[in-house]
């Protein structure tokens, strides 16, 4: 072969060998479960599927506030606006130490003030999803509601017709939720 022509499939051969790492180095960014926090309040840790697709907005399309609601509950505790999807780690001091959003499954718990009853590092769950960092509250009619990461980053089935309670969050939500709460840490689920 001659010489000019070796060059150039060499450099067409690299050309496409990098453009096919630039495109896995992108889906690896896009789908990476422990992706840190961008901020110690609000935090959109994990992977894109497991963000709630309103991306912060409420329904005219303005921004959802991160603020810590009012009618909350006071103390160290765990706060779940059902609404705003969204869950802030309070501690002692009255202070948020975290905030992040969180995707429910198909049923939801009543408002109300709960205890955090059991906590399993890992298991199946009631989706058959594997998932880690799990922390129960409640369980009303046979449904458990907990929040929990999934493993594969997936957000609940909220197609299906099966009632379950998993609040899925981030992995790395997951784990500062894991972190913060303990058997009878105070769960606060407001509307």
């Amino acid at each position: 072969m001659p010489r000019s022509s070796t060059g150039t499939v060499v450099a067409a051969l690299t050309a496409a060998a990098l453009g096919g790492v630039g495109v896995l180095a992108y889906q690896a960014a896009a789908t990476a479960p422990d992706r840190p926090a961008h901020s110690v309040h609000d935090s959109q840790a994990g992977d894109s599927k497991s963000k709630p697709k309103d991306k912060g907005k409420d329904k005219d399309g303005e921004k959802k506030s991160t603020a810590l609601p009012g009618d909350s509950g006071t103390g160290l505790r765990v706060v779940y606006a059902l609404k705003d999807r969204r869950v802030w780690l309070v501690g002692a001091n009255e202070q948020p130490t975290r905030t992040f959003e969180v995707s429910p499954s198909t049923a939801s718990p009543s408002p109300g003030t709960y205890e955090v009853t059991s906590r399993v590092p890992s298991t199946i769950g009631s989706d058959g999803v594997q998932i880690e960092h799990v922390v129960v509250f409640d369980t009303e009619d046979g449904v458990v509601f907990g929040f929990s990461a999934a493993v594969d980053g997936s957000a609940p089935d909220t197609s299906s017709a099966k009632k379950t309670g998993g609040i899925r969050e981030s992995r790395a939500d997951a784990t500062a939720m894991w972190e913060f709460t303990q058997a009878g840490t105070k769960v606060v689920v407001i509307a």
